[in-house]
């Protein structure tokens, strides 16, 4: 092989590198927001440019060669070069229109950041405004959000963050429900209750046997991990489950449990990659999300 990598163009590279870590064309496609045959030409583009076979095709998909095994490494240390630059890049613009892109969880995009984004519209309407709704982790220094809304204390190097306050969290059920099986008057009354928990995720259930009570996957009659449609079973009556205490307090079709039950809240955190966190724009709604945020815990 007498050509490098160097030679190639990197949306090239970038087609490779999303095929190599997702296993498919379909979910790279998918990834990059790119047409599945666009990709599968790419790849051949660039196998033909460096004169080698990328990919082992098989009909479940596609496995990375031997050679395509070695040049992994080296693809990802383009991605997070060329990602380092775009971040330095970003930072520098002193305008303060354009987009910024905010990720939450699903619940809290749908529950939480709503009347805030539309009071920062208001405030600065040269701002637009791209709202990640996804209970999967966006890689900020690959510039998969600007701001990140998250219910932990982010971690990641190169990051800053900012804690904002607690989500106080209660346990509810809906009234259709509570008509039906009755209003439980101890905490150990729950277990004689329909409970609605997650399925894979075991936050539940490790609380719970943090506080002794012998519970496991089978003690929760329904059990969802995507907490939106968690919230919607609760609120359809499934059975007695968790939630915000803001959220359920509002709806006139849940009723919160008042069994002296001490629930640890869930903090609230604002994160940003360092080198966009000046720039105008983003730093403009940093602040506008920190005080919306904060006067709605």
């Amino acid at each position: 092989m007498d050509k490098s990598l160097t030679h190639a163009d990197w949306s090239l590279i970038q087609s490779f590198l999303a095929v190599a870590e997702t296993g498919s064309l379909s979910a790279a496609a998918r990834q990059l927001d790119r047409s599945q045959p666009t990709l599968g030409r790419q790849i051949h583009a660039l196998e033909d440019e460096l004169g080698v076979s990328l990919f082992d095709r098989h009909a479940r998909g596609l496995k990375l060669s031997e050679v395509g095994t070695q040049l992994l490494p080296m693809a990802r240390q383009m991605h997070k070069a060329m990602t380092s630059f775009s971040l330095a890049a970003a930072g520098q613009s002193q305008q303060l229109e354009g987009s910024v892109r905010i990720t939450a969880s699903v619940f809290a995009s749908h529950h939480l950041l709503p009347p805030i984004l539309a009071q920062i519209r208001q405030q600065e309407p040269a701002i637009q405004l791209e709202l990640v709704a996804t209970d999967a982790v966006e890689n900020l220094l690959y510039r998969e959000a600007d701001i990140a809304v998250r219910m932990y204390r982010p971690e990641q190097m190169d990051i800053i963050s900012r804690y904002l306050g607690d989500v106080q969290l209660c346990l509810c059920a809906a009234r259709s429900y509570l008509d039906r099986a009755g209003h439980p008057q101890r905490p150990e009354d729950m277990l004689d209750h329909d409970l609605v928990g997650f399925d894979a995720n075991e936050y539940i259930i490790t609380r719970m046997r943090d506080r002794g009570w012998p519970v496991s996957k089978d003690s929760f009659a329904t059990r969802c991990d995507l907490q939106s449609a968690y919230w919607e079973l609760v609120r359809a009556g499934c059975g007695i489950g968790f939630s915000q205490v803001q959220v359920a307090a509002a709806d006139p079709e849940v009723e919160v449990l008042d069994l002296n039950i001490e629930i640890a809240p869930l903090p609230v955190w604002l994160a940003a990659p360092q080198a966009m966190r000046q720039t105008p724009r983003i730093r403009r709604v940093w602040d506008l999300l920190a005080e919306g945020l904060k006067a709605s815990l």
